[in-house]
């Protein structure tokens, strides 16, 4: 590893110009008490623990111990949010004019369509900005600019129930006709919920996305516009009605209205056939006693060639001056070491390449390479665009209503589609 001063040589002249301010400026913005080179660093940070004991509180504290037993000029104050709160409370923070230095979150492309954000280039050293998973990292760009830092990231397996396979005689799907005569015979055996298909408001854009990728569409499948009522798109979500839940495959509760933990809580409780998870239901599986195998979401004609990729992101804000420090404490924070402890900790996949070596070598990991193996194939959410948040709030609301009996696919995916549109020429996209 190179030496600090040698690994920022890179650095543009934003992380400079805010050097040769002065101390003056960067007193002004974090509180100093002490030196020249008092620093103190305010992250606010998503929780991922489910309980006290496994709270992200741990994890930062341990992260922040090290690095700060390195560094005794600097000071990192980490606040912890639920998932529920983190994002508005970020929000709160930067239009009040106080935002953090760095913030890890759900999203990040209004902040850096309002120039609010450092680029990754200007904050990170070569090897650790180049050590980013390529998928991930293109996924952090706004018009070619990248302003997401990766942190966390997931993909998705068709998780089955073995026990409910081996009554029914059945093997796991490869193709949507597959998946659709194991549903059928699984509602035959008395199964509760044959493939579980959970498009309620919590997570519709994720299992929509999920099955749009295995029938050749998506939701943005060129760089400049959405497709969401692509005619594949609309062909998935036909077949989705007609051959699933027209035909009672999906369970007691309608599409729109099964939330993804329900769904969950319905597999670990022995209840689902098949459903779209991802690595943290392995655990909560395991803890039932639920035997279960995970194979790639199957397709019209085989396997999905694509699957989803799920990617939470750390942001630098320029606000405070501290570029240089916010820099040296991520590139601390994105260690091989750092990045493997937070995956392992939280059944989540790592965001470099290094550490996804390592894991995927690990016989201690071996239930979460099947996932990683997925990365490659994976593609998010058009998160690089700003109107992203208020379409996917969209789709969570309406996309349960294209199954429904008296639904129109294509009518629900062009509405969708008109209000995508609507809202990228309001955003400036």
């Amino acid at each position: 590893m190179e030496s600090g001063s040698v690994q920022r040589a890179r650095k543009s002249g934003t992380i400079a110009a805010a050097s040769a301010l002065g101390m003056a400026a960067v007193l002004a913005g974090c509180g100093l008490t002490g030196g020249s080179d008092d620093v103190t660093l305010r992250l606010v940070a998503a929780d991922y623990g489910d309980s006290s004991a496994n709270s992200s509180e741990k994890y930062w504290d341990k992260v922040v111990t090290a690095y700060e037993k390195e560094h005794p000029g600097v000071t990192v104050e980490v606040t912890v949010y639920s998932w529920n709160d983190v994002d508005a409370k970020v929000k709160a923070m930067v239009d009040a004019g106080e935002a953090p230095d760095m913030a890890q979150i759900g999203s990040y492309a209004d902040y850096a369509a309002d120039d609010l954000l450092y680029k990754v280039g200007d904050v990170l050293s070569i090897p650790v900005e180049a050590d980013f998973v390529s998928q991930l990292a293109n996924a952090g760009e706004v018009r070619g600019i990248q302003y997401g830092m990766p942190f966390a990231s997931s993909t998705r397996l068709l998780f089955y129930n073995k026990t409910l396979f081996a009554k029914a005689g059945l093997t796991p799907p490869t193709t949507w006709a597959e998946l659709a005569k194991d549903a059928k015979a699984l509602k035959d055996e008395g199964v509760k919920y044959p493939y579980a298909l959970p498009l309620g408001s919590e997570e519709a854009q994720a299992e929509t996305l999920q099955w749009l990728l295995s029938g050749g569409g998506g939701y943005s499948q060129t760089v400049s516009s959405y497709s969401i009522d692509s005619v594949e798109n609309v062909d998935t979500f036909n077949w989705l009605k007609n051959d699933l839940v027209g035909k009672g495959l999906t369970g007691p509760v309608a599409p729109g209205k099964l939330n993804r933990a329900t769904a969950f809580t319905a597999f670990a409780a022995g209840e689902v056939g098949m459903l779209n998870g991802h690595p943290s239901l392995m655990k909560a599986a395991e803890a039932k006693g639920v035997e279960f195998g995970m194979v790639p979401m199957p397709g019209l004609d085989g396997p999905s060639k694509v699957s989803m990729g799920v990617a939470d992101w750390m942001t630098a804000f320029k606000q405070n001056g501290h570029g240089e420090q916010i820099g040296d404490f991520l590139d601390f924070v994105y260690s091989e070491e750092n990045v493997l402890d937070f995956s392992r900790e939280y059944d989540l996949l790592p965001v470099t390449n290094s550490a996804s070596q390592v894991m995927g070598a690990a016989k201690e990991d071996a239930d979460l390479k099947p996932f990683l193996e997925e990365l490659p194939l994976s593609e998010s959410y058009p998160v690089g665009r700003t109107s992203w948040a208020k379409v996917s709030a969209e789709i969570k609301k309406r996309i349960g209503q294209a199954v429904t009996a008296n639904g129109n696919p294509a009518d629900v995916l062009g509405e969708l589609q008109t209000t995508a549109t609507t809202l990228d020429s309001a955003s400036g996209e």
